[in-house]
């Protein structure tokens, strides 16, 4: 399992969460990223945790303004980068632009969709995992896992029915380990969360118990 941690906008210490992740990581074998603020990637790659962009603009070099390139995500120390999350929507054809700018950086892709249809245009456009995220479980403490179920198993059946390759995250209301099992036993390869860490006020239990049980 794979546990990709964005910190979004949230006022928490990026340094510190990243420190945490990068031992809780070394200590159990479970693989952790963290996402933060674009500004942070550095600072928080520093820390030897794998760093993941929050997102990476449809653009190459040249005028693009407030875009974030991918090459420069890739320069500042991210190994990925999502896409396409709920609160960062792209049209289907940005998403593809995004794709290949990250392709072209040598990013990881973790492409977010709402439900098991959009899971499969996603996952036709070829990113490295998908992750699918109720948008009205996101940041309620509640997880997809136990909300509905059926939606993170047939995301996983419209992800395989395109190309099996592409790993499925489970995103919406993960905080504690027992919803990241949960997710493992529905079919994902991986979960996606923030404010369980982001918002913990202690960072490195949040992170032990999501990874306890791997």
């Amino acid at each position: 399992m794979f546990v990709l941690v964005n910190l979004k906008a949230y006022p928490c210490d990026a340094v510190a969460v990243a420190s945490a992740a990068a031992d809780v990581a070394d200590d159990s074998g479970v693989r952790v990223a963290v996402a933060p603020q674009a500004a942070q990637l550095a600072a928080v790659a520093e820390t030897g945790v794998e760093t993941f962009a929050q997102h990476v603009s449809p653009v190459e070099h040249g005028s693009h303004t407030g875009s974030t390139l991918a090459e420069a995500a890739a320069e500042a120390g991210a190994t990925g980068t999502l896409l396409n999350h709920s609160e960062r929507r792209l049209k289907l054809a940005d998403i593809d632009a995004a794709l290949r700018a990250a392709e072209r950086a040598d990013l990881e892709t973790v492409a977010c969709a709402n439900n098991p249809e959009q899971i499969a245009a996603v996952t036709a456009l070829g990113p490295d995992a998908v992750a699918v995220e109720p948008p009205e479980l996101i940041g309620t403490g509640t997880p997809v896992s136990q909300a509905d179920p059926d939606i993170v198993e047939d995301a996983v059946a419209a992800a395989a029915s395109v190309d099996d390759s592409v790993g499925v995250y489970c995103g919406a209301g993960i905080s504690t380990g027992d919803d990241v099992l949960a997710a493992r036993d529905l079919g994902s390869t991986g979960v996606l969360l923030a404010s369980g860490v982001a918002k913990a006020d202690d960072p490195r239990a949040a992170l032990e118990d999501l990874v306890s049980g791997l």
